[in-house]
Parts: structure tokens; sequence; C-alpha cells
């Protein structure tokens, strides 16, 4: 087999350019992998480190605790919410002179509801021998006893139709 000068020259350019790319390619690869390591470097537990999985392990956890808590939390809300609604929190009092001969403003009626209007009227009148005390119950702000002016009033004021 005979070679020529052209011919060797060839083959030893074309060696040249593969040992060249293939150098490139290592640097690159090894320029990649070095990157990679450091990565991975930060998934690693170092001496008395956590690694970043761990954290997000535990914060994860944290974050459903949280949740379930908050959850539990708006039941708790709701369950207070409604008890609030039927308290008795919507108080007033009026007083007056029930008899023209007397002066004073001892007698007085109060009314107590809750968000619905349903409670209760406590009247008590006071004339100058005797006091009496009156107690009529209260459904959305209506009574099944006729109410006078003055219970009629403090159950408007209760319910804020009036000041």
């Amino acid at each position: 087999m005979t070679s020529d000068p052209q011919s060797a020259l060839l083959v030893g350019v074309i060696g040249i350019v593969v040992g060249v790319v293939g150098v490139s390619l290592g640097a690159v690869a090894i320029a990649r992998l070095s990157r990679l390591h450091r990565s991975y470097a930060l998934l690693q537990a170092g001496e008395g480190r956590e690694t970043i999985v761990d954290v997000m392990g535990r914060t994860i956890g944290e974050f459903n605790d949280l949740r379930d808590e908050v959850r539990h939390l708006e039941k708790q809300l709701a369950i207070t919410r409604r008890d609030l609604a039927m308290a008795l929190r919507h108080v007033s009092v009026v007083r007056y002179d029930a008899f023209g001969d007397m002066g004073g403003r001892f007698s007085f009626s109060a009314a107590l509801l809750d968000d619905s209007g349903d409670g209760l009227v406590i009247t008590s009148i006071h004339a100058r021998s005797e006091t009496r005390t009156y107690l009529k119950g209260l459904s959305g702000g209506g009574s099944d006893i006729l109410l006078s002016p003055e219970e009629q009033q403090a159950v408007r004021i209760a319910r804020g139709q009036e000041s």
C-alpha cells in the first residue's frame, strides 16, 4: 500500500481536527459535570447542616400543619359566629314617667334581643305605693302580647332602627 504525501497530510489534518473537537467536547463535559457536582453538593448534608431536601420536607410538613390549623380555626369561627347571633347582645333601655303626678323617670322598659330579633322586654312601672314588673317574650322583633309605646321604642332602639 503506497501513500502519497497529500493523502498523509489530509489524514493528519483530519486527525488533528477530530482531536481538537474531542478535547473541546471533553472541556465542555468537564464544565457541565463541575456545575452538576456543585448543584448536587447543595443537596447533600454537610457537617451540622440540613440538606435542601430535608428543609423542603420540613417546610411542607409545617405548611400542612398550618393548613390543618386554619381549617380548624375556620370551623371554630363559624361556630362562634352562630352562637353570637343567638346571644342577647342588642340592649336598650327607655326610661319614662308612667304617671303624670310622679317625676324622676323611675319607670323603664328594657329590650334584650339577639340578631334575629328574638328576646324579651322587661317593663317596670313605678307608682307611689307600688312597683310592678312585666316580662314579654319577643320573636322576630314582635310579641303576641300587645307592646306599650315605650316597649316598642325600646325594641326599635335595640334593633338599631332608632337612636
